[in-house]
């Protein structure tokens, strides 16, 4: 296993990063991940459509990198612009090049995210993923809880309805301090 390098999209990474994220895009939905997307999009769709992303005030966004430097996985965390919703966000698009899987991008990723979260004051993370999915396993994995599921959420890109799972995950516990990602997967592994 390589190294991996996870940076936060900047000002003046974003146009770069917007342009390396769409083949991860493109290959994540080809590969038959529910993203939002039902057939993969051109490399100009979403290069547009990640910049839109970057350019919400309420969004930060990580790249994994491989050891080339290729952008191999990404993450986002869109925080809640509502006053009474402000210690609360929502994971978004967290995806892995088919290439890179089992690699340790989406854990490395999402530790960054929880990390940020907790510096910045947040409490309580969301997230849905397709139900029955590998997603929702790793998700249970790193100690999110299912609120319950939606049937009919979504088209997947093979053309079928299925089913969407609402996650959560509670960053600290009454003053007892933050569980990071790290710490609470070796707490499940234990």
């Amino acid at each position: 296993m390589g190294s991996i390098l996870v940076e936060r999209v900047t000002e003046e990474s974003a146009e770069a990063d917007a342009a390396a994220l769409s083949s991860v895009l493109a290959a994540t939905v080809a590969a038959g991940a529910s993203v939002g997307w039902i057939t993969a999009p051109s490399a100009a769709e979403a290069t547009d459509w990640w910049r839109a992303l970057f350019a919400d005030p309420d969004a930060a966004s990580w790249v994994a990198r491989g050891e080339d430097g290729r952008a191999i996985g990404t993450i986002t965390l869109v925080r809640s612009p509502k006053p009474n919703g402000s210690h609360r966000g929502e994971v978004v698009k967290l995806m892995v090049h088919p290439a890179a899987r089992g690699r340790g991008v989406a854990p490395a990723l999402m530790e960054e995210l929880e990390r940020h979260a907790v510096e910045t004051g947040l409490t309580l993370l969301v997230l849905d993923t397709e139900t029955g999915s590998r997603a929702e396993g790793l998700y249970r994995r790193w100690g999110w809880d299912a609120a319950g599921s939606i049937p009919d959420f979504a088209v997947s890109p093979s053309g079928v309805l299925h089913g969407t799972t609402v996650m959560y995950k509670r960053l600290g516990r009454g003053g007892d301090g933050p569980e990071l990602f790290a710490d609470s997967q070796a707490a499940r592994a234990e």
